[in-house]
């Protein structure tokens, strides 16, 4: 596998990167002209009627957009401009975690949702009584990674157990993994003969085509042990295609991470499934917490995080990635 052009990396003034980075401030400067144009037409707005409640509704939704806007600076990676693919595993606990892996599911998409972003779910395997294994989804926006990039590791819940029937305080484990949805202006070099290709049968809903043909599609990339898998898509051509952006995107995802550990910067590596190896916890009992153990910013609310108020949590990791 050979990311190209090595210059890329190598040569911080290469043509490529400098087409990246005027792009990104081309994409900047947009925003802060719309926003200051904004700010001066809600001025008069307001002169006007200052009770309108328009008019104080625009002004407030402005100035949650202006707050983001003192942190697009961090946004400062090659990739953090693309679009991610998020893969949500349960962990050890049974149906348990099952459920608390479709919980991270649904509060990740209630977040895309807050800012406008597509979400498509690319693989999905369900379970019998309760939850979900593991989801893929695919999340298309400005900026996607960068937000997202920083959630990567365990997430751990603590609550009564609605699967109990003693009503036992439960802990429960999910990882959550993110990688850039890669564009054509960075180049992955794939070897045909580095790939093991299986078709197999699509399980849960999809339709009758779905479910009677081999339509589903894993790609093993072997020199890396990288699997990745699709099955939403209409055809076994399809699902093909995506499943081979997927790989493209998690290779590159992990040449990142090798250069950034051979300078000393990597982000954490993923941990097991347990305890101890967590980067958030989720209390909903005997008390109401959400705290994150890298940046120790907490939400007494946790419905509202659940719901998918994360920002504060991806905008404090961002800051300590800086530093």
């Amino acid at each position: 596998m050979q990311v190209n052009n090595p210059n890329l990396w190598d040569n911080p003034d290469s043509a490529r990167v400098i087409l990246q980075k005027k792009s990104g401030l081309e994409k900047t400067l947009d925003e802060l002209v719309s926003m200051t144009e904004n700010y001066e037409n809600l001025c008069e707005l307001y002169d006007i009627a200052p009770d309108d409640p328009d008019v104080i509704a625009e002004i407030e939704k402005l100035a949650k957009i202006a707050h983001q806007a003192k942190f697009i600076t961090l946004f400062n990676q090659p990739a953090d401009n693309n679009g991610a693919f998020l893969f949500i595993q349960a962990g050890a606990g049974g149906t348990e975690a099952q459920d608390w892996a479709q919980m991270l599911a649904r509060m990740y998409v209630r977040w895309a949702e807050r800012h406008g972003f597509a979400t498509e779910v690319i693989e999905e395997h369900e379970c019998d009584t309760a939850g979900i294994k593991n989801i893929t989804y695919r999340i298309s926006g400005e900026r996607v990674y960068g937000w997202l990039r920083n959630e990567i590791g365990v997430h751990r819940l603590v609550r009564i157990s609605p699967f109990n029937a003693n009503g036992k305080r439960q802990t429960s484990f999910a990882s959550v993994d993110v990688w850039p949805d890669i564009d054509d202006t960075i180049e992955i070099e794939i070897n045909d003969k580095d790939l093991r290709i299986d078709t197999y049968r699509a399980s849960g809903a999809g339709g009758q085509h779905v479910n009677k043909t081999d339509s589903a599609v894993r790609i093993t990339h072997i020199p890396t042990n990288t699997v990745v898998t699709c099955q939403n898509e209409r055809s076994q051509i399809q699902n093909k295609e995506m499943a081979m952006k997927m790989l493209r995107s998690k290779l590159y995802e992990l040449e990142m991470q090798k250069r950034a550990a051979e300078e000393d910067a990597a982000k954490a590596a993923q941990k097991k499934i347990e305890w101890g190896s967590q980067i958030r916890n989720y209390v909903l009992y005997p008390y109401q917490l959400v705290k994150d153990v890298r940046t120790n910013v907490e939400k007494t609310d946790s419905g509202a995080v659940l719901d998918g108020d994360l920002d504060d949590f991806m905008l404090a990791s961002l800051q300590q990635s800086q530093q």
